[in-house]
């Protein structure tokens, strides 16, 4: 009986499986997503995740240990530089697995494996879930945001229209001064001329008795 066994032998012997293993190890880490059967899948993550730890320690022991499992410079070259800068504030968890049905032929289940930070889609969906949780009061402080800005561009045309009304109002005002001061200025030299006038009409009278008494005297 098999009890107790964690192994997967996948229907291969020790060194098939092993080769196997770290070919499709390669493979996800140059390629970040790859597809095969569930079954696989489940046994490369549990070989992968523990070289992906590995490789948040950057040192030469750190790389000729992960090189022996991997058997590929590039594959290694591209786990320390591209992915490890990636994984370096997650504890585990490096993979992702998604059932995609079933093959055609034997039916075997299918999914498809890939590293969870290199899928963009999913990470921003995290991203804007995670900022909607944790700012459940910020919501309401938005919503009052959008209402105040509604309300002030609803009144801003009502204000517009009575600064518009005020300055043709003062406007007028102002016309209304200049041709009162037009008129002033067109009057006054009638009034000036007038004072003028009596003056010399005030004078006649006065020469003509002037002349009345030299008559008088003379005769």
């Amino acid at each position: 009986m098999r009890h107790g066994k964690k192994l997967n032998h996948l229907g291969r012997k020790s060194a098939h499986r092993k080769a196997m293993l770290s070919n499709m190890a390669c493979s996800l880490i140059q390629h970040k997503c790859i597809n095969t059967t569930l079954a696989k899948a489940k046994a490369l993550r549990g070989y992968v995740e523990p070289l992906m730890t590995k490789s948040k320690t950057d040192s030469t022991h750190s790389r000729r240990t992960v090189f022996s499992y991997l058997q590929s410079k590039e594959a290694v070259t591209e786990l320390f530089r591209e992915v490890a800068p990636r994984i370096a504030e997650r504890e585990g968890g490096y993979t992702r697995i998604i059932r995609t049905g079933y093959r055609l032929g034997d039916n075997a289940e299918m999914c498809m494996i890939e590293l969870v930070d290199f899928n963009e889609i999913y990470t921003n969906e995290k991203a804007k879930k995670t900022t909607r949780r944790s700012r459940r009061g910020g919501k309401k402080e938005d919503g009052d945001a959008t209402i105040v800005e509604a309300a002030s561009d609803d009144a801003t045309p009502a204000v517009d229209a009575e600064v518009v009304d005020a300055v043709s109002d003062e406007a007028e005002v102002v016309e209304a001064e200049v041709v009162e001061e037009a008129e002033v200025v067109e009057e006054t030299p009638a009034t000036e001329d007038a004072p003028a006038a009596e003056e010399t009409s005030s004078d006649e009278p006065e020469a003509d008795a002037t002349s009345t008494d030299e008559a008088t005297e003379e005769k």
